[in-house]
């Protein structure tokens, strides 16, 4: 008679080593948002990002000459595109990027946290208020040109009419001390008109604004409508505002004297723009050239 052998299965513990509390956790990796897509510098450089305390954060990328001119020649291209779409489309697009910021609202508190030495809850009220203020923002997309534009009156057989448009590509200086509410305050007027946006993150703060990025490529923002770049201001501004191929540049951010910027934009007769208000349509004309139209009237 055959024996009959029975088989028992062995089950091992896993070592500890191998436990959930014990692993490593994955670092991000914070890169440029340039043409919908997460380059590094071409230089390689990066610096440390450090908590108001010193405690280190994380390195960023330390964007170079030749970074801002990839940024503004994307920017160009995307442009046309950008202001071509109807008010309501923008506003659409730019609404949707609220949204994804709602679903990240907990790593945007936490980034802000960390980044302004803030406790949560501080951090919380100022995420809050950056989502709700580029909601706003995008709900003015197809109202700005009603409240800047006009029909204006003529003694003469012909209509004249005056309305606002996209001034092209624009570079933003992001205050240095609001990592995510200042950054917005000055990105959504600008971007909301129908300009492409070249915008240095503040340079202290940086992480929120990569992040941003993030947002933006998952979103409906068409790639290279929003670039983000991070580094030295003292590097970066002077390139910018002298860039031949912007048309405006908002200095809200920089902090002390701008007459040398200033001076650098008029070669090419840029715009300089300072803020006059955190939240206002007016910021947004800011931006924006007013063309006016004659048009005979028929019999």
């Amino acid at each position: 008679m055959a024996t009959r052998r029975t088989t028992r299965a062995v089950v091992r513990s896993e070592p500890a080593a191998a436990t959930a509390t014990s692993r490593i956790p994955v670092r991000k990796t914070y890169k440029l948002y340039v043409g919908g897509q997460f380059p590094r510098s071409e230089s390689g450089r990066s610096y440390v990002v450090r908590a108001p305390d010193g405690t280190p954060l994380a390195n960023a990328v330390r964007s170079s000459r030749k970074d801002v001119r990839d940024a503004v020649r994307t920017a160009r291209g995307a442009a046309a595109g950008w202001a071509g779409k109807t008010a309501m489309n923008r506003g659409q697009v730019l609404y949707r990027v609220a949204e994804l910021m709602e679903g990240r609202r907990a790593q945007f508190v936490e980034e802000v946290a960390a980044a302004e030495g803030l406790p949560a809850a501080s951090a919380q009220l100022l995420v809050d208020r950056s989502i709700d203020r580029w909601v706003w923002y995008a709900g003015w997309a197809d109202k700005i040109t009603q409240v800047l534009g006009t029909v204006n009156p003529v003694g003469a057989p012909y209509f004249n009419f005056s309305i606002p448009e996209a001034t092209g590509v624009v570079g933003v200086v992001a205050p240095e001390s609001s990592s995510l509410l200042g950054l917005v305050s000055r990105l959504a007027p600008a971007v909301v008109g129908g300009n492409a946006v070249v915008l240095l993150a503040s340079e202290s703060r940086p992480l929120p604004a990569v992040t941003l990025g993030e947002v933006l490529a998952t979103s409906d923002v068409p790639p290279g409508v929003i670039n983000i770049l991070t580094g030295f201001r003292s590097e970066l501004v002077p390139i910018l505002a002298a860039h031949m191929d912007v048309n405006a540049i908002d200095v809200t951010g920089v902090d002390g004297d701008v007459a040398a910027l200033e001076v650098l934009a008029a070669e090419n007769v840029k715009r300089v723009v300072r803020a006059r208000e955190d939240r206002s349509p007016w910021e947004i004309g800011a931006f924006m050239e007013l063309k006016t139209v004659w048009h005979p009237i028929g019999r």
